[in-house]
C-alpha cells in the first residue's frame, strides 16, 4: 500500500480534474476558453496559453490608447490652425515662422496615426472639402497669395476654397469677393487616376471664370451709376454673346498640366495631401458624398 500511494503522488494530475497541487481549470472552465496555442494542443492540455491570455487583456487598452491619442493629434491640428489665424493669415501671408512649423509639427503628428491604410480606394475620400492649409510651395498658396497682391484688402476678399471629390473627378472652386458686393468664382476640373494604395495622379481637364454675380444692396453708393450702365450694355449686347458671357468663360487644359500626390492620411473628418515634392495641403470634410460608396479595391495603373 505504501508503494502504490508512493507512485500515486508521482503521477501528474489528470487533466480536467483539479488536485490541492495543481493549477488546471475544470473542464467548465475549459469549455469557455476559444482557442489555445499550438504548443499547448501539442501536448494534449485544453487550456488557454498564458502570452494569448496577456494579449488578450492588454490588446483592447492599447486600441483604445491610440484611438485617444489619434482624435487627440486631430483637435491639436484644428487649434493651431485657429491660433495662426486661419485660412485669411495663410494667404495673405501673416503668419510667423513659429506658426508655420507648428503647425508643420502637428501634421506630421497625425500622418503617423493614420487610420485608413489605403486611402485612395477608400469611400472616405468622395464628399465636399474646405482647403485649411497650403504648405509653401502650394500651387494653391501661390495663386492665392498673388491675388492678394495685385488687388489690395479693402477691394478684394479671397474668402475660401474647396474641393468636391466623386467617381474619379475633382472640381476645386475659389470664391472672391470685390469691392465686398461683386463675387467671382473659379472652377478646375480635373481627372484622378489611382496609382497605388497612396498615391494618385490629377489631371487637370477645365478652367472656368464664372460671370461675376452682383449684389445689389451691398453696392456702394458712389458705385451704383458705373455698374447700373455696365448691367446696361451688357443688356445691349447681341443674344449669342450674352449667352457666351452668362455661361463663363472656359479655358480647356486638357493635356497641359498634371501631378502626383500622396494621401498621407484620411478619416471622416480630415484629408492631408502632400504633392512630389513633399509639400502639405489639409482639408477638412464640409459635407459627406450622399450615399456610401463601398471601398473598392482596383488595379493600380503603373
Amino acid at each position: 500500500m505504501a508503494a502504490a500511494a508512493t507512485v500515486a503522488s508521482s503521477l501528474p494530475p489528470i487533466p480536467g480534474t483539479r488536485s490541492r497541487n495543481s493549477s488546471f481549470f475544470s473542464p467548465t472552465s475549459v469549455a469557455t476558453t476559444s482557442s489555445t496555442c499550438s504548443s499547448c494542443r501539442k501536448v494534449g492540455l485544453r487550456m488557454p496559453c498564458s502570452a494569448m491570455v496577456q494579449q488578450a487583456v492588454q490588446g483592447a487598452p492599447a486600441a483604445y490608447a491610440k484611438e485617444m491619442e489619434r482624435l487627440s493629434a486631430k483637435e491639436s491640428l484644428l487649434l493651431a490652425f485657429k491660433d495662426a489665424g486661419g485660412f485669411e493669415a495663410l494667404v495673405t501671408g501673416k503668419l510667423t515662422e513659429v506658426q508655420q512649423i507648428d503647425v508643420n509639427e502637428r501634421i506630421t503628428g497625425l500622418e503617423r496615426l493614420n487610420p485608413t491604410p489605403r486611402p485612395t480606394t477608400s469611400p472616405y475620400l468622395e464628399g465636399r472639402w474646405n482647403f485649411e492649409w497650403f504648405g509653401a510651395g502650394s500651387p494653391g498658396l501661390f495663386a492665392a497669395r498673388l491675388l492678394f497682391q495685385r488687388f489690395p484688402s479693402d477691394l478684394a476678399n479671397f474668402s475660401n476654397m474647396d474641393v468636391v471629390i466623386k467617381e474619379g473627378k475633382a472640381r476645386a472652386t475659389a470664391n472672391m469677393k470685390l469691392l465686398y458686393s461683386i463675387e467671382s468664382t473659379v472652377t478646375l476640373s480635373s481627372q484622378l487616376t489611382v496609382e497605388g494604395p497612396l498615391r494618385m495622379k490629377e489631371e487637370y481637364i477645365e478652367g472656368i471664370l464664372e460671370t461675376p454675380k452682383v449684389i445689389e444692396e451691398a453696392v456702394p453708393e458712389q458705385l451704383k451709376g458705373v455698374l447700373g450702365q455696365a448691367i446696361s450694355t451688357v443688356q445691349q449686347l447681341p443674344v449669342p454673346i450674352r449667352d457666351l458671357i452668362a455661361g463663363g468663360l472656359r479655358i480647356p487644359l486638357t493635356g497641359t498640366f498634371q501631378r502626383l500626390f500622396l494621401i498621407s492620411y484620411l478619416d471622416e473628418e480630415i484629408l492631408i495631401m502632400r504633392d512630389a515634392a513633399g509639400v502639405p495641403e489639409v482639408l477638412t470634410r464640409l459635407e459627406a458624398p450622399a450615399l456610401a460608396i463601398p471601398e473598392v479595391v482596383s488595379e493600380y495603373e503603373s
